[in-house]
């Protein structure tokens, strides 16, 4: 891969993904990313996701609406709500003696997995109830 130079606006999509926690979809990014550059595109806040992934700057989550990012590089599982489409961090421990043990079993080379628990996020459970007792 040729070398890339490190441009201002790339810097600016990264300060935005590691502004936060709730792992942002791409047109997230791009409507902070343009709060401070109205000038930067759609296109060019794409690029410069895929490229800080691929370069192992921030990490791709594949959650069924759509992909998200996270600046957080450790492995580790998530937390999807099904009311609000909220994700986090799961505060669970990555096993990767899971990999082994299903490489060994199978004959794949596995590298990692990737867990995503479903449920209803704590706001979405108070909401659950509250229109419950009306």
């Amino acid at each position: 891969m040729k070398q890339q130079r490190n441009s201002r606006q790339r810097q600016l999509v990264l300060a935005t993904v590691k502004e936060h926690t709730d792992h942002p979809t791409a047109d997230e990014i791009y409507l902070e990313a343009r709060m401070s550059d109205d000038k930067i595109s759609r296109g060019t806040v794409y690029r410069n996701l895929n490229l800080l992934a691929q370069t192992g700057e921030i990490r791709e989550v594949r959650m069924f609406d759509a992909d998200r990012y996270d600046s957080r590089m450790d492995l580790h599982h998530h937390l999807l709500c099904t009311g609000c489409g909220a994700v986090c961090d799961a505060p669970v421990s990555y096993h990767p003696e899971l990999d082994r043990e299903l490489a060994e079993k199978t004959g794949y080379a596995v590298g990692l997995h990737r867990t995503v628990f479903e449920g209803l996020c704590p706001a979405c459970q108070k909401k659950k109830t509250a229109a419950g007792k009306e």
